[in-house]
């Protein structure tokens, strides 16, 4: 039997509306570490994003290649495979390859400009007698300047759409069939046959408020027969949300260890757990990452301020033996209608003391409607004095006249202005 642990889009080094992380990757870090070795894995998959920037911080660098050290010094027999996803710097994540390598770790951060199939075909032993169960394909986030058969940037507009799209999927389907075909050679019937890839399939569901959509063009997603019928299991990384691609059973999104945007707080945040009995899927088990920071969203759906405010006033509050990096993360959703310049201050007088973090208040307004000129649209705007346009947009936004005291604020602003003062 294969046991192989499936997991990407780490992003070391982010923080959540400036909030840090490490604590948070630290704690899946060790979880992961306690998994490997509990679960007795044969190898482990990062399916790129290992890092939040291309040019992380020493701290991010510090947490990857200490637990590579710990995995390596917990499971001596485990093969780890790392793949360089879109946030990654290739180069950055190729430059110990070669030491890694030594360690059983194979690193492959982005396609060389000329590679032999043997650089991306890595053999998996498993068992006691360390006999080869399964070969990993192991492709990165693939640039359309990295594929097989690349050709030159074009002046033609064409090429940037629908033609290189074309191109994308053209490419990826050349390499994962050329490196099929390279490990077939050599494979055994009782070999499972698996592969990575970091890229938007056509079908998987996106988190928008921090995932990137990889553009080709007006084109988004590659389709799924650009992996050849050989491979037994596809681990994939980029999308965030745990999920099957399509009607496939073996195409995997293992999804991000930790909600990496507010939005992502009810997905299952998880890593796979794929065993194969000969080169068949003998089961895919999702095994949870328990969640060290709750995210809190208050109310469910936007609200009047004054029937929000009750609510952050309810919280639980927070005493001196609290563990503050456990403290939860808060959205406050609120509903206006009108100018409400002292919300922020509303909201954090009534989470004063509370047992948690505010990071983001999230207003909504009711959609203006389209309301005819306040001047005629003959009269040029150079004609017009600065409060003359002053209160005809505020008539536009507000549907109402601006009171004497903030025609008396514009003025002075108007005044410093041409005064060349600080308002």
């Amino acid at each position: 039997m294969l046991r192989l642990i499936h997991t990407a889009d780490w992003h070391l080094g982010q923080s959540l509306h400036g909030v840090d992380r490490t604590w948070e990757h630290d704690r899946f870090l060790s979880w992961l570490l306690d998994t490997l070795l509990e679960q007795r894995a044969d190898a482990l998959i990062i399916a790129g994003d290992v890092f939040d920037v291309a040019h992380p911080t020493s701290s991010a660098q510090g947490q990857y290649y200490r637990f590579l050290a710990e995995a390596r010094r917990r499971c001596p027999d485990l093969t780890i495979i790392v793949i360089g996803g879109n946030h990654d710097s290739p180069a950055r994540l190729d430059a110990p390859s070669s030491i890694l390598s030594a360690l059983g770790v194979r690193v492959v951060g982005g396609l060389p400009p000329t590679f032999d199939a043997e650089d991306l075909i890595v053999p998996v032993p498993a068992g006691a007698d360390r006999a080869i169960r399964g070969w990993v394909l192991a492709v990165p986030f693939l640039r359309p300047r990295d594929l097989p058969g690349a050709a030159p940037a074009s002046a033609d507009p064409q090429d940037a759409g629908p033609r290189a799209h074309e191109r994308l999927i053209d490419g990826h389907r050349r390499l994962y069939r050329q490196l099929v075909e390279a490990v077939e050679a050599r494979r055994a019937e009782d070999q499972a046959l698996i592969a990575t890839g970091h890229c938007y399939m056509a079908g998987g569901s996106v988190s928008a408020l921090s995932e990137r959509k990889i553009q080709v063009g007006n084109q988004h997603a590659l389709p799924l027969d650009i992996f050849p019928d050989a491979i037994n299991y596809v681990a994939l990384g980029h999308l965030h949300r745990a999920q099957a691609v399509g009607e496939t059973s073996h195409v995997r999104y293992s999804g991000s260890p930790l909600p990496l945007s507010l939005a992502e707080r009810d997905y299952s945040h998880q890593v796979l757990q794929v065993d194969f009995r000969d080169h068949r899927i003998a089961a895919i088990t999702p095994l949870p990452v328990p969640r060290t920071v709750d995210i809190l969203r208050i109310p469910d759906e936007p609200a009047p301020l004054e029937d929000v405010l009750p609510l952050l006033t309810a919280l639980p509050r927070g005493n001196a033996d609290d563990d503050e990096r456990r403290r939860p993360y808060l959205e406050v959703q609120v509903r206006v209608d009108r100018a409400a310049p002292r919300l922020r201050q509303d909201v954090q007088a009534a989470l004063e003391g509370a047992y948690a973090r505010l990071l983001r208040i999230d207003v909504s307004r009711p959609p203006l409607e389209p309301r005819a000129p306040t001047w005629p649209p003959s009269q040029p705007l150079d004609r017009l004095t600065p409060s003359e346009v002053f209160e005809a947009c505020y008539r536009r936004t507000r549907d109402r006249e601006p009171s004497e005291s903030q025609r008396a604020l514009f003025a002075e602003l108007v005044q410093s202005v041409l005064t060349e003062e600080s308002p």
